[in-house]
């Protein structure tokens, strides 16, 4: 045998590369401030008595939404915050909300605030530096290397960018815990000016966080949660909408305020196909194929127009229409609160696909495809 064919025999065998694990969706939670108020008793309360902005809010297909308003004057009329008081809202809303919809969650599958190892938060309503991770850390009493990131002013469609995120961590950290937290204080988010602008935006946003529970299995790891697979994600950025939705300075009330196109419903139901048909490229899946559907509560006009465009039923968006119904829109945590609803209903089956979908700023649509 030559020395060649010796030296052969001990060289090392190549690393062959494994498939990145899959993460799970495991537990999610959601909380909401402590007062909720019917549509009619927006309008007395900021004694709104205008026959059109009453119309917007009392034909929204919302009954309640939780908010926090501002306390009623000595004339008994509730005046607008200034912004710095609606900054401090922002901070100690999202903090409680995003703080008790952690706690809830870790709660639901028997983990400890000891167990998270990133934790990513959500917000729009407000701005925060140190970001909200730090301070639901430093709040929750979260171990002091929990990595963090935080995702602030993508909108309602950043619960499915930060879903994606943390996804991705979790496939490179297998068998450890990471937490998303979709924290939206819309009370502190708000201009009450009488105007058909800020009555679509007033009429439509209530109070709300959520969280939920992400991991990879770890190497080995047989069994398991059995919480769905994340698959895959695909966007869609519409940039001749790019300001058809935007939280930016408002100079005649001297504050943030919300603003969105009238229009914008139909030019989000109009892209949902492109997105959805994206997202399913490839996997061999027709839109028939997914069994659950889980939409963002961006309001009626804009769930009816993905209903439409999509091909799908009343009771595929039983869930997005009963979370707008009960609590308005939530921004980026209305996503998770449809899931939650759907795991209560316990009508999911292993195999089963469902499709996540997110829509805000940009404008953007955000997909997920997940399976049982």
């Amino acid at each position: 045998m030559t020395a060649d064919l010796l030296a052969l025999d001990v060289l090392p065998v190549p690393d062959v590369p494994r498939p990145a694990p899959e993460p799970r969706l495991l537990g999610v939670a959601t909380a909401a401030s402590a007062t909720s108020f019917t549509q009619r008793e927006v309008l007395d309360a900021f004694a709104v008595t205008d026959p059109k902005v009453r119309s917007v809010f009392l034909n929204s297909a919302i009954e309640r939404r939780n908010l926090v308003l501002p306390a009623p004057g000595p004339d008994g009329v509730r005046a607008s915050e200034p912004q710095g008081d609606l900054l401090d809202k922002h901070r100690a809303m999202a903090v409680e909300m995003g703080g008790a919809a952690l706690l809830d969650c870790l709660a639901s599958i028997g983990a400890d605030v000891s167990d998270v190892r990133h934790l990513c938060c959500v917000t729009s309503t407000g701005f925060l530096t140190p970001g909200l991770s730090a301070l639901i850390i430093r709040a929750f009493g979260l171990d002091r290397h929990t990595s963090r990131s935080d995702i602030v002013g993508m909108g309602c469609n950043a619960g499915l960018n930060a879903l994606n995120v943390v996804a991705g961590w979790a496939a490179a950290h297998p068998g450890e815990l990471a937490v998303v937290v979709c924290a939206e204080a819309c009370s502190a988010a708000y201009t009450m000016d009488g105007t058909m602008r800020t009555a679509v935006v007033n009429s439509l946003f209530g109070d709300g966080a959520a969280a939920l529970a992400v991991r990879a299995p770890a190497p080995g790891e047989t069994g398991g949660s059995a919480g769905p697979r994340v698959l895959k994600f695909a966007s869609c950025l519409i940039p001749d909408a790019i300001d058809a939705m935007r939280y930016d300075w408002d100079r005649d009330q001297g504050r943030f305020s919300f603003y969105l196109d009238p229009h914008i419903p139909y030019v989000v139901g109009a892209h949902a196909e492109l997105v959805v048909d994206r997202l399913l490229a490839g996997t061999g899946l027709r839109r028939s194929d997914v069994r659950h559907w889980l939409v963002h509560s961006g309001g009626k006009k804009v769930i009816d127009a993905v209903v439409v465009n999509l091909g799908l039923s009343r009771h595929d968006v039983r869930h997005t229409t009963g979370v707008l119904r009960d609590h308005g829109n939530v921004s980026s945590a209305s996503f998770l609160f449809s899931y939650e609803r759907l795991l209560r209903e316990g009508v999911t089956a292993p195999g089963e696909y469902g499709v996540l979908m997110t829509m805000g700023p940009g404008s953007t649509i955000e997909t997920a495809l997940v399976q049982w």
